[in-house]
């Protein structure tokens, strides 16, 4: 998922594992392509050089911007857009019986989403909390901070942030309400770690947040069967994950609907996650967590 108002869109955001997904994907002429995260296109555009076929691709996005950059880029070529959820698109595309050859989904957050202050979803710079993907949502991480229970606060920190210390800066949360801005959140979660950490301490709490405001694992817990069911049989599915409950789910889901049963929907082409060359995780940060996952519809 990409994003950048200026022309240089792609030098901004680096599509990651980009060699992988062609490698897994193995796009031909004529294919159809689903992308369910297709953000700024960098993955998009060169799947669709590849397959030719953009009038039986979908590309879909829940961020505005991203949907903008979409139409600059594809707008004439004839490919179907949908400003939309993934899980949202995956129903109305099962409900109208589409199937395709080639299904990718790169769930990462954007490095435009993180590099602009006023999205909310870093705490490296100072923006408003907000964090939603898709700014057509009330939800917002203000309203969890400023609002949430203690008991629904430790919950999502421990759920969704594996943090070690959800209760202390629950509390901590609600003693300083209101919270206003993003920095000012990160110093009132740093202080439940004094001291040196090896990742700063607000992270875990920040991808709590930003998880339960987009239903990131509720949405792919609920979108992966989909996938599997529209994929045509030879057809292939790629999903890159970004953090372990992520990954989980993912191996979870595919694992269970592939194996050696009879009745398999598919065969695992990834045994175990596929990470980035070396000389990827120097030239392009964000592949340093990617985990990439592929099965083929039997």
């Amino acid at each position: 998922m990409h994003q950048n108002k200026n022309q240089n869109t792609n030098n901004q955001h680096v599509p990651v594992l980009l060699e992988q997904v062609m490698q897994y994907l193995d796009p031909q002429p004529g294919e159809s392509y689903l992308d369910l995260t297709a953000g700024y296109g960098g993955h998009a555009a060169v799947v669709l050089s590849a397959t030719n076929s953009p009038t039986t691709s979908v590309l879909v996005d829940r961020d505005a911007n991203a949907i903008r950059e979409l139409e600059q880029q594809f707008g004439d070529s004839g490919v179907d857009l949908r400003w939309q959820d993934f899980l949202i698109a995956s129903d109305e595309l099962a409900s109208e019986g589409r199937q395709f050859d080639l299904i990718l989904a790169d769930l990462g957050v954007s490095s435009p989403h993180l590099n602009v202050a006023e999205r909310g979803f870093a705490f490296s710079t100072t923006g408003p909390l907000d964090m939603r993907m898709d700014q057509r949502q009330t939800l917002t991480a203000e309203t969890i901070v400023n609002s949430w229970s203690a008991a629904e606060l430790i919950d999502i920190l421990k759920r969704y942030g594996e943090e070690p210390k959800a209760r202390l800066i629950a509390q901590l949360i609600i003693d300083n309400r209101p919270h206003a801005t993003t920095s000012e959140l990160a110093a009132v979660v740093a202080k439940a770690w004094p001291g040196h950490s090896r990742i700063h301490p607000a992270t875990r709490t920040f991808q709590a947040l930003r998880i339960a405001v987009n239903d990131e694992l509720g949405l792919l817990d609920r979108s992966i069967p989909l996938w599997i069911n529209m994929l045509n049989t030879g057809g292939r599915i790629v999903i890159i994950s970004f953090h372990s409950l992520e990954d989980r789910i993912v191996k979870q889901i595919l694992s269970d609907a592939s194996g050696e049963r009879y009745d398999a929907d598919l065969r695992l082409l990834t045994k175990r996650p596929v990470t980035g060359s070396p000389t990827e995780l120097v030239s392009n940060p964000r592949a340093r967590s990617a985990k990439l996952r592929a099965a083929v519809k039997k």
